[in-house]
């Protein structure tokens, strides 16, 4: 499988839903929304979303199903958007970088930043609850809103990201350092996968090996993302290189160095695809997707 053609080609697919979903700057909200959608359409790899739609056609690739998981992956592409509108802002990261663009907090100030960010996540629940947005059951589309209400709550991703502001400055050990990741990265990642593949009729079991797949991917992804941000410049990644160092975070590289953290990176993508076992050629692109995450360059 050619791994850029098929990211480019369900990334516009993504990008063709969020434009109709999203809601249109006008009226008295208009600055609000103008906000909102800077954001959602400055850029990005949509790798979360992508991972959605690619987790239910492992399961059914039929058009049916395809177009109703659209709805829940622009969902969880509003949820990631927030978390990066938050994570920029000057009582967090403080960077003025995001996707090659000035952040939302350095475009349209502070508190219209964080209400962007509270409008996305809001909106996200808004089209998850909707029946006439997707064709999806009743009882599903519960375990769905649970499932990513977990993912980004205050076990999750907001947890995380807790943590790790926490932790700045301070030196921890391995157990606390995945831990933080697990929360702050790995648990959207899971979720995406997972979400997709019960809007399309997993079983259980299928749910947990993508459960195993998104954990292992997860904590690829964000060694990556740690090695990057040693290796790679402010150019290549569109946000500000150093960064974490700067902050004094505690990352991979800088509790193994970069050789161990590139060889704990690769064991995860290769436990995540041992995790795929029991499918067949329909996972291929989630297969193609854990070795694009470790081989990425930005």
């Amino acid at each position: 499988m050619e791994i850029k053609t098929y990211l480019n080609e369900q990334r516009q697919r993504v990008e063709k839903r969020l434009a109709e979903l999203m809601l249109e700057p006008a009226g008295e909200f208009s600055r609000h929304i103008e906000s909102m959608r800077y954001s959602l359409f400055v850029g990005g790899k949509r790798i979360r979303p992508v991972l959605c739609l690619a987790g239910a056609e492992a399961i059914d690739p039929s058009e049916p199903v395809r177009n109703s998981t659209l709805t829940v992956a622009c969902a969880l592409e509003c949820i990631h958007t927030y978390s990066l509108i938050h994570d920029d802002l000057p009582a967090m990261d403080n960077d003025d970088l995001r996707r090659g663009k000035p952040t939302n907090h350095t475009v349209f100030g502070e508190a219209a930043a964080i209400l962007a960010g509270d409008g996305l996540l809001t909106y996200a629940f808004d089209l998850l609850s909707s029946p006439h947005s997707a064709k999806i059951t009743d009882s599903v589309r519960i375990r769905i809103i649970q499932t990513i209400a977990r993912a980004a709550g205050p076990l999750g991703m907001v947890g995380g990201q807790s943590l790790d502001m926490l932790y700045e400055g301070r030196q921890v050990g391995y157990e606390t350092l995945r831990r933080i990741h697990r929360s702050k990265t790995g648990a959207l990642i899971t979720a995406s996968v997972v979400c997709g593949a019960m809007v399309a009729g997993a079983s259980i079991e299928q749910e947990e090996a993508l459960g195993i797949y998104g954990n292992n991917i997860g904590l690829a992804f964000q060694i990556v993302d740690d090695l990057l941000d040693v290796e790679a410049t402010t150019e290549e990644l569109g946000k500000p290189a150093g960064s974490d160092v700067q902050a004094e975070k505690v990352t991979y590289p800088s509790l193994f160095g970069r050789e161990t953290s590139r060889t704990m990176a690769r064991e995860a993508v290769q436990e995540a695809i041992a995790a795929l076992e029991c499918f067949d050629a329909q996972a291929d692109p989630l297969r193609a997707l854990a070795q694009f995450i470790v081989d990425r360059k930005k």
